[in-house]
């Protein structure tokens, strides 16, 4: 195809083609020649005019296909506008001659098309140039047409719309005549010509003025006419012409306009009379009314309330109008209210009862309000709100009342009967919760309203009248639907004992059923729509139920639905309504687009209705009034009874025919089948209908449930009715027909059989010449295989590919074309990779018929498009490959696309987006992203089209944004730039309505979201945008940013803005966040006009996704100083903390707006903008965050959702951003935060009164859900308040505080508390209630009989299930602040009162299982105290024991019932306050000592964390978990403790032998796993130090093959919780009694040990790693521990510790001869803490201590200066043990070893501070010695120290060119010999006396340096400081 991209025809590779490559080739070259042209220069083209001109001429007579011809007149026409013009009067010479040639044969018909075509697109191009030749040209074509076929006549009026066009004025002479052909046309028998035609005149009334003047009603009649017998395209084309003749006549204000106004050639003119005017108008009126309502949602509040246009009023006027069709019209205007603006619902059912109530004697009152109240409870399952409880048992009481009042007023009785089974049937919506409490009331009322037995039944046929029986049956038919409403509304009470009651009236129903042909023999026709009705109600029951409910009655049912599906008076064939359900999906869509979705979907059912095929509609079925399944605002249309009640038996049918023996299955198809033959003619299309849907069903139904057709013999009636079906000539019958051979192969699943079936279609197709059967046959065969998991022979795939093929090239029939190509469609789709051997020549098949079908058979053109789409699918990734074969079909299926691309029907051109949207999945690098965008956007933004924003086929749209969707996905930022490139090359035919070149694609796509009303399209545009905020959102955030503030502004309430002014005005400040949120440039125009409320939801969702994705992006976005840096460096920088004005702006238009969704996400945006940016520091203002300067505006956001009017939900959600505001810490001035928690304090007010105080216009549930929300924003308030305050008491943070204390007078943090201060007893009573309430709320449903009828503190008994949900969701928070303020009162009671809440109803924990006389009991402030330590904490035992403590503890408590059961989906917030919450209880001693005093709530508590910590991998949860064990242990220790004391003291002077063991393992020392609190400890700690360092696991470090692992530095999470972990350990031989410690210290030395040694690593200076630090707190803890030391465990822990010592000293040596690289001072650390710490037995026996002396030894001996000073800082603290039978051994070992080293001095003089520090210890450890020595001894120390100290000091020579640290080593040997002197001065003097040298030298030392002395000595300390605080370190630490 290389060879066809040249500006001429290359007609040597051409001639080498074949005849279908020839038709590409040309095709291909004239598609490059259109784009190369317009990008050639001028002078280029006019030197190749002529021959590229003939090239193109001479391509006129090798009979171009309709698109090749269409582009050979496009490049003609290009050619001359570019290029000289001399030759084209030649060129349309030529092609008049061709127009006027006489050969009619069918092969030149194509040459005089082209020519007709080349015409209109040179007059296009060109236009009054050609002004002298088109009066020849147009006479020369119209005389053509009176003789052309309607390919010629659709092409002529194409090409004269394309004439006119070019000519503009100048042709007016031809004008007349053009208008009298075109007029012919319109009423054409060809739908396509009466579209061009269309087209034509729509180009014509430009200039023709008579069109819409003298002739405009002529105009008018034309188009009526035209509409007759027209299908969609006809109807949108000849509407848009009417429309804009109309229009301009109006325009120009034309007399004649009136006249075709009032035509009477207007068939949809009134009817007779004025009344059925009027109530179409009204129903009109009122649907139109309430679907606006509905799509203004919230923000038509305001209209409501206008009392002069007195909208409700109007409407519920309408209620009593006389026509039941205006009645339901109201009833639903009245819906669509309620659904919109929720807070009227309940309002308006109080109405609508009262109105009941008073006019129940009218029969219109008693229908049309109870309509509206069935409307109005159908609308509360769209109203999240509800409404109240009580209002089920007003409208029970008032339908009972209806239904027994029925029987007292003749007149009444069939309207209250309905109206009573009507309200009773609503009611059933309002779901299992209310429907529970009245169900024993409607199951009587079923149960009376049929007779008992059938006796009772004969004696009711022969006593009644026509009347009785008339009410009877609305009686019976209103109570089944009545129970089939509670059947689909209520499953979950759905109970066997429910259905036991259900059942016995369904007998009794079906005998009715059986006798109903005789009672309407007896009684006459006014009982046959209420007995259809009957029929009806009960097949739609029974379809619901199951059907082992109605066994013993399925053959009598069976014969009635047989006898109603082949009855002889139905003569309404509903297959339009009856069979698409039952045919396959992807089959409808060769249908006509009758059954396709459009815009005007409601206007094409209308129209369906006005030709005699019934539709839906109310009055039909006022029961649907108030059905579930309604889509948005659309009405419900229920089928006449005559075709529902066709429609459910044919369902019915399916399921009872699957149920019944195979003999009675087998008897009803063969009598359907006869009852088939024994009809005829119209009647026997309708049965056959029936009968063929009927098998459908049960087939459908079978396959569904896994069932077998049967015997053999079944299969016989079964085919022989499908064979009968596939040749009807109702088209959907033959689509259902070809579904049901589909599912007949499946139920019989057997190869033969599905072979025989084949073999059938083969013969038919082979032997039929007639449409019928050849479209039938064929669909069969594509579908055989649908079910049976494709096809796998190919030599059946073989003979299906072979006769289709014939059959899609039958240009005689374009159906038999159709029909083959889809079946192909499906055969390929069946075949899957089998297929790959035919895909050569399908393709070729495709392109040929593509290239040559007339545009006019556009339903073939979509079959091609399917199969297209098929082969693409079929060949996959393969489409990839870069081999010859797969390259030629890759440029085919591309061609394939670019001709349907080209097509003028839109189903095309969807076709070929779905093409290319495959061939970008498969293969996105050949598909031209650039092209494929244009040509989306051009569809999608096309503004000629006045319908709609784009192209006006809804399918076409929907594959538009399915593509894009796809495309922004891989490329969002390709596809954004190819959009607004497209804008930019200012293409004249393209003039996009939203202007890309400002607001991109992405503004473009906003636009159409606000314009569109397809769910699904606005599903796609959403997330084709969510997409592209994705991945550019962060690149171009200006532009986003600006999008959805344009979106948010563009309908800003700006009245509400001014409440910012004023608040700045209070402050005295009027800042520049004010004028952020108030100016607004009126001259500049918006891109967005007035947007609807949903539109601006999603700008808002928008916003926070924006948010989100900068989160994950760089830090800038959240850094003012580093994003103002970085934006100074490349202003190209963009990054959201420098839009924050913006985005508080967005946040607060939203929050203020009238739509209460708009306002809750505002409010969420304002969450989100609070919780990221409440810690960024304001670089200008130190102290100050940047959030701080829009304090007011968020006070104004906030404040309008705590007025009265507002709904509960934004309440709740403006509480949630109060808090979050209060907490962040924002605000530091009291004043300012005053007014946000004033908001809240209005709020605390309002709820104080608990759940009867609030709003009684929603359901109790919404005020559960504002009051918990009040109290959880309150309990973040205090929570933050109280750590705020603990963070200010620690002495290192006070600092900080003081700039704010001398401002505020005090310091913020205690400020905040003292604010919550003041309501806190109110507060606790408060939250303590609503954790009770959860607490009962939350119990198994067993205790459901012990909780309180009347509900909980916070919910109503009847409400409990709605509201469980909004205490889940506050529950966490508000424990927290509870168990922080028992915390904070220590759970000392002052006020005994206070334990009992002062609320309307207080549920005390006495009061729930005590009865009546609870009520007097007086709690000791002791039992309150256990009571709310139970609520808090409470017990966790299951089963029995659960139910013994519940009569004790009332529930189990809180905390612990939530982490044992911790669901998948609680939140980390959750776990948090939970586990907050029990530290804060175990943080006082009372609850200190429950805990330690019951052993098993200790271990379930250690239970439940170990269960947390394992199910969650959160480090920050792992740590508050081991927080709370420390806690646990403490407690336990506290208690052990305590009894010991206790013992002691009652004991008195006993013998310590006698004391009974208190502790873990008394006296055996057993530790039973589940009843030990330090074994439940243990198994916590081993899984956490395990999971840290799985070396520790004794499986794994002992098995073979595993080498000794390096040491390694944990992350700072995993540190953390191994010090935790080990700090707990270090705990538990306290809790144990001596013989129990002894079980237990192998364990914890073995953990603490190995602790040490996986993570002893070198680390630089010396420093020892966190985990190493608290191992070695750990050790000391135990070794010190009394234990060690108690009688009965003494020599146990001492032989246990040896041997730990005896570890820790082998880590030194290499394991398998491998060095691990342990850190010495680690290791030497740990033993000198068992030196210390450790009793002396453990150390003192020779052998360790010879091992320990030696490790001493051997680290002294390496070079490295650093461990030098460490080791001399160890030995010191050794040096100094008071106990000398530890300490001397290492004196006299080690201290030579100091000697030499100090001796070193003279030889190698220190060269650096480490150095000097070495010599500097070495002299604190001799100086240590001399003070440690005994008394005989220390004279010798000294004398030997003072030589050496003497002998650092300097002369006054060298003292002044020495080194600085030689000089500090001189200050500080004279400061130690200064101090030592006085000391010991007789030795000091003997000294000197004895060498006179050092005499000489201290004194000149001291002489020369008295002044330098003075000033040196505090400097001297600088370089003894870090060695001295390491010591001092080490000391705190370990020793």
């Amino acid at each position: 195809m290389e060879l066809a991209h040249s500006l001429l025809l290359n007609e040597e590779a051409y001639n080498q083609l074949g005849e279908v490559q020839k038709a590409e080739f040309i095709f291909d070259w004239l598609r490059y020649l259109e784009k190369l042209l317009l990008a050639t220069s001028r002078s280029d083209v006019k030197e190749k005019q002529k021959t590229l001109v003939e090239q193109l001429l001479s391509l006129l007579n090798s009979s171009p296909g309709p698109p090749t011809r269409k582009l050979l007149a496009k490049n003609l026409g290009i050619l001359y506008s570019i290029g000289d013009t001399f030759s084209v009067y030649e060129t349309i010479d030529k092609c008049n001659d061709l127009i006027r040639s006489k050969d009619d044969s069918p092969s030149y018909l194509p040459t005089k098309l082209a020519a007709v075509v080349c015409l209109g697109s040179l007059y296009k191009k060109l236009g009054r140039i050609l002004v002298h030749t088109f009066t020849d040209t147009v006479g020369n074509i119209l005389k053509a047409m009176k003789s052309a076929e309607s390919q010629g006549r659709y092409e002529i009026m194409l090409s004269l719309q394309n004439i006119l066009n070019g000519l503009g004025t100048a042709a007016t002479p031809c004008h007349r005549d053009v208008y009298k052909a075109a007029k012919s046309c319109l009423t054409d028998r060809s739908m396509a010509v009466r579209c061009a035609a269309a087209k034509c005149l729509l180009e014509l009334q430009k200039e023709a003025i008579f069109m819409w003047s003298t002739d405009l009603d002529s105009v008018a009649t034309l188009c009526f006419k035209s509409f007759e017998g027209s299908n969609y395209d006809v109807r949108i084309t000849v509407s848009k012409l009417l429309g804009t003749v109309l229009a301009k006549a109006i325009i120009s204000k034309h007399p004649g306009t009136d006249a075709a106004m009032s035509d009477g050639n207007v068939e949809t003119r009134p009817g007779s009379t004025d009344v059925t005017a009027s109530q179409h108008m009204l129903v009109c009126a009122l649907q139109e009314l309430g679907n606006l309502i509905y799509s203004l949602g919230t923000t038509a509040a305001p209209l409501l309330q206008d009392s002069s246009a007195g909208i409700l009023d109007s409407v519920i006027s309408v209620i009593l109008h006389p026509s039941i069709s205006v009645r339901l019209a109201a009833a639903w205007c009245l819906h669509g209210i309620a659904v919109a603006t929720p807070s009227y619902l309940t309002a308006l059912v109080d109405r609508c009862v009262g109105r009941l109530a008073v006019l129940k004697s009218s029969p219109e009152a008693v229908t049309g309000f109870s309509f509206a109240l069935a409307a109005l409870l159908g609308a509360v399952k769209h109203c999240p709100l509800g409404i109240p409880h009580g209002k089920g048992k007003v409208i029970m009481t008032l339908a009972e009342d209806l239904l027994c009042s029925a029987a007292q007023n003749s007149r009444l009785s069939a309207q209250r009967t309905q109206a009573g089974w009507l309200l009773i049937a609503a009611l059933m919506t309002l779901g299992p919760a209310v429907v529970s409490h009245h169900l024993a009331r409607v199951l009587l009322l079923w149960k009376c309203v049929f007779p008992v037995s059938p006796k009772d039944l004969e004696t009711e046929k022969s006593r009644g009248d026509s009347f009785t029986w008339q009410v009877t049956l609305e009686g019976r038919a209103g109570a089944l639907c009545a129970i089939k409403s509670f059947v689909s509304h209520c499953g979950d009470l759905l109970t066997g004992e429910v259905i036991q009651r259900l059942l016995p009236p369904l007998p009794c129903a079906v005998d009715l059923l059986t006798q109903l042909s005789s009672v309407l023999k007896a009684y006459g026709s006014p009982l046959k729509t209420p007995s259809i009705v009957y029929r009806q109600r009960l097949y739609e029951l029974l379809i619901l139920l199951p059907p082992e409910t109605y066994e013993g009655n399925l053959c009598a049912i069976l014969k009635e639905l047989a006898a109603d599906l082949t009855a002889s008076d139905i003569q309404v064939a509903a297959s339009a309504f009856l069979l698409p359900p039952l045919c396959h999906q992807d089959d409808l869509v060769i249908l006509s687009p009758l059954l396709q979705e459009t815009d005007h979907r409601f206007i094409e059912e209308q129209l369906l209705l006005g030709n005699g095929i019934a539709c839906g509609s109310l009055e039909y079925d006022p029961y649907s009034i108030c059905k579930k399944d309604v889509l948005g605002d659309s009405v419900p249309k229920p089928l006449p009874p005559v075709l529902s009640v066709i429609s459910s038996a044919i369902k019915l049918f399916g399921v009872v025919c699957a149920h019944v023996g195979e003999a009675q299955r087998l008897l009803i198809l063969e009598q359907l089948l006869d009852s088939i033959k024994h009809t005829k003619g119209a009647r026997q299309q309708v049965v056959q209908l029936h009968v063929v849907s009927s098998l459908s069903s049960f087939l459908k139904y079978l396959a569904g449930s896994k069932g077998n057709l049967g015997p053999e013999e079944m299969r016989r009636p079964a085919v022989a009715l499908v064979m009968g079906a596939l040749e009807s000539p109702n088209p959907l019958l033959r689509c259902a027909a070809a579904e049901a051979w589909a599912r007949l192969a499946q139920v019989v699943d057997d190869g033969a059989f599905t072979a025989a079936l084949a073999q059938v279609s083969f013969d038919k197709l082979k032997s039929a010449r007639d449409v019928v059967t050849r479209t039938g046959y064929s669909l069969a065969l594509g579908s055989l295989y649908r079910y049976l998991g494709g096809i796998s022979s190919s030599q059946h795939l073989n003979s299906c590919v072979g006769i289709l093929y014939t059959l899609s090239q039958d240009s005689t029939s374009p159906d038999v074309q159709t029909w083959a190509l889809h079946s192909l469609s499906l055969i390929i789709d069946s075949a899957g990779p089998l297929y790959h051997m035919h895909v050569e020549s399908t393709l070729s098949l495709i392109i040929m018929l593509l290239l040559n079908v007339p545009p006019t058979h556009a339903e073939v053109h979509q079959s091609l498009g399917r199969c297209l789409n098929a082969l693409i699918t079929t060949l996959g990734p393969e489409l990839q490959g870069n081999s010859t074969s797969i390259s030629t079909l890759r440029t085919s299926c591309l061609l394939g696309c670019a001709v349907m691309q080209d097509n003028p029907d839109c189903l095309v051109q969807a076709q070929a987006i779905y093409c290319l949207q495959q061939l970008h999945m498969f293969a996105p690098r050949h598909v031209n992203l650039s092209s494929l965008v244009s040509c989306l956007c051009e569809i999608l933004l096309d503004n000629s089209v006045l319908v709609n924003l784009c192209s006006p086929y809804l399918l076409l749209r929907r594959a538009v944004l399915a593509c894009l969707r796809q495309l922004v996905q891989r490329e969002a930022a390709e596809v954004s730039e190819h959009a607004v490139m497209l804008a930019k090359d200012n293409r004249d035919e393209f003039t996009p309505d939203a202007n890309i070149r400002e607001v991109g694609l992405e503004g473009a796509l906003l636009t159409l979201l606000d314009k569109e009303t397809d769910q699904k399209l606005c599903h796609d545009i959403k997330e084709t945008l969510n997409h592209m905020l994705t991945s550019m959102a962060v690149d171009k955030l200006s532009f986003w940013l600006k999008l959805c503030k344009d979106v948010l502004a563009a309908s800003a309430d700006f009245t509400t803005v001014t409440c910012v002014d004023t608040m700045q005005e209070e402050e005295g400040d009027k800042g520049d966040d004010a004028s952020v949120l108030t100016t607004r440039n009126d001259d500049k125009s918006y891109p967005f006009t007035n947007p609807r409320w949903a539109t601006r939801v999603f700008a808002a969702e928008c916003v926070c996704r924006i948010i989100n994705q900068c989160e994950n992006a760089h830090s800038a976005h959240f850094d003012i100083a580093l994003a103002q840096e970085l934006k100074k460096r490349d202003s190209r920088n963009d990054f959201l903390v420098l839009h924050l004005a913006d985005l508080i702006r967005m946040a607060f238009m939203a929050a203020t707006d009238h739509s209460d969704q708009l306002r809750l996400s505002g409010l969420e945006t304002l969450l989100v903008v609070i919780r990221r940016f409440a810690a960024i520091p304001e670089p200008e203002f130190p102290g100050h965050v940047i959030l701080e300067q829009y304090q007011a505006n968020v006070g104004a956001a906030l404040r309008p959702a705590f007025t009265s009017e507002t709904p509960p939900d934004v309440t709740a959600k403006a509480c949630q951003v109060c808090s979050a505001w209060i907490a962040s810490g924002v605000v530091s001035d009291l004043n300012d935060l005053r007014r946000v928690h004033q908001l809240l304090i209005s709020s605390l007010t309002k709820i104080q009164a608990g759940k009867e105080a609030l709003s009684h216009l929603y359901n109790e549930s919404a005020s559960t859900m504002e009051i918990l929300a009040v109290l959880k924003a309150w309990a973040e308030v205090y929570i933050i308040a109280v750590e705020r305050h603990k963070s200010h008491r620690q002495p290192l943070k006070t600092m900080t505080c003081s700039e704010e204390s001398v401002r505020n007078g005090s310091c913020s943090s205690d400020g905040l508390l003292d604010l919550v201060h003041t309501d806190l007893g109110t507060l606790s009573r408060l939250w303590l209630a609503a954790l009770q309430d959860f607490a009962l709320i939350t119990l198994p449903s067993e205790f459901t009989s012990q909780l309180p009828v009347e509900g909980g503190a916070f919910y109503t008994a009847e409400t409990s299930e709605n509201a469980k949900m909004h205490y889940y969701n506050s529950w966490a928070l508000i424990l927290h602040a509870t168990a922080l303020w028992l915390t904070s009162t220590g759970f000392v009671v002052a006020d005994p009162d206070e334990g009992a809440s002062h609320l309307s109803r207080p549920v005390t924990p006495t009061s729930m299982c005590q009865g009546s006389s609870s009520g007097a009991v007086v709690k000791s402030p002791e039992d309150v105290c256990t009571d709310r330590f139970h609520l808090i904490l409470g017990s966790y035992l299951r089963s029995e024991g659960l139910i013994t403590r519940f009569k004790k503890e009332y529930s189990k408590g809180i905390s612990v019932e939530f982490l044992c059961s911790l669901r998948s989906d609680a939140t980390l917030e959750n776990i948090m306050a939970c586990l907050h919450a029990l530290q804060a209880l175990l943080d006082v001693p009372w609850p200190r000592s429950k805990i330690g005093s019951d052993q098993d709530l200790g271990i379930e508590l250690l239970n439940v964390l170990h269960r947390v910590i394992l199910t969650r991998e959160s480090p920050s949860i792992q740590l508050a978990s081991l927080e709370v064990v420390r806690q646990i242990i403490c407690a336990a220790q506290e208690h052990v403790q305590e009894k010991r004391r206790s013992a002691e003291v009652d004991d008195g002077a006993a013998e310590k032998e006698t004391l009974p063991e208190f502790g873990e393992g008394k006296d055996t020392g057993g530790l039973v796993p589940g009843k030990s609190l330090v074994f439940a400890t243990l198994e916590l700690c081993v899984c956490i130090l395990v999971r840290q360092l799985p070396d520790l696991n004794p499986k794994l470090a002992g098995s073979p093959g595993v080498k000794a692992t390096k040491p390694q530095v944990l992350p700072e999470d995993g540190s953390r919780l191994v010090s935790a972990a080990l700090g707990v350990l270090a705990e538990l031989p306290a809790v144990c009694s001596p013989e129990g410690s002894i079980s237990i210290l192998p364990t914890i030395l073995y953990l603490t040990i190995g602790v040490l040694r996986e993570t002893a690593v070198k680390l630089p200076g010396g420093q020892l790693s966190s985990t190493v630090a608290a191992s070695l707190q750990a050790l000391k803890g135990i070794l010190s521990s009394p234990m060690a030391r108690a009688e009965k465990s003494h020599t146990a822990w001492t032989d246990l510790l040896r041997g730990a010592l005896t570890t820790v000293l082998d880590c030194w040596d290499p394991v398998d001869g491998t060095h691990q690289e342990l850190d010495e001072l680690s290791l030497l650390t740990a033993i000198t803490v068992f030196i210390l710490s450790a009793s002396p037995e453990v150390t003192t026996i020779p052998c360790l201590q010879k091992r320990c002396i030696e490790k001493f030894k051997a680290t002294l001996e390496i070079k490295d200066p650093v461990i030098q000073i460490k080791t001399y800082q160890l030995l010191l603290s050794i040096f100094q043990y008071p106990n000398p039978a530890v300490s001397y051994p290492y004196i006299y070992s080690l201290v030579s070893s100091v000697v030499e080293k100090l001796q070193e001095v003279d030889k190698r003089k220190p060269e650096d501070i480490t150095e000097l520090q070495v010599f500097q210890e070495c002299i604190k450890v001799l100086e240590a010695l001399v003070t440690v020595a005994e008394e005989q001894h220390r004279s010798q120390l000294v004398a030997c120290l003072l030589p050496i100290l003497i002998s650092f000091l300097l002369d006054d020579n060298t003292l002044g060119s020495a080194t600085s640290v030689m000089k500090s080593l001189h200050d500080f040997a004279l400061q130690h010999l200064m101090q030592i002197g006085p000391q010991y001065s007789s030795v000091f003097k003997n000294v000197m006396a004895s060498s006179p040298a050092l005499k000489a030298r201290l004194e000149a030392a001291i002489k020369g340096n008295q002044e330098s002395v003075k000033v040196k000595i505090p400097t001297s300390k600088h370089p003894k400081n870090p060695g001295k605080n390491a010591s001092i370190q080490l000391k705190t630490n370990f020793f």
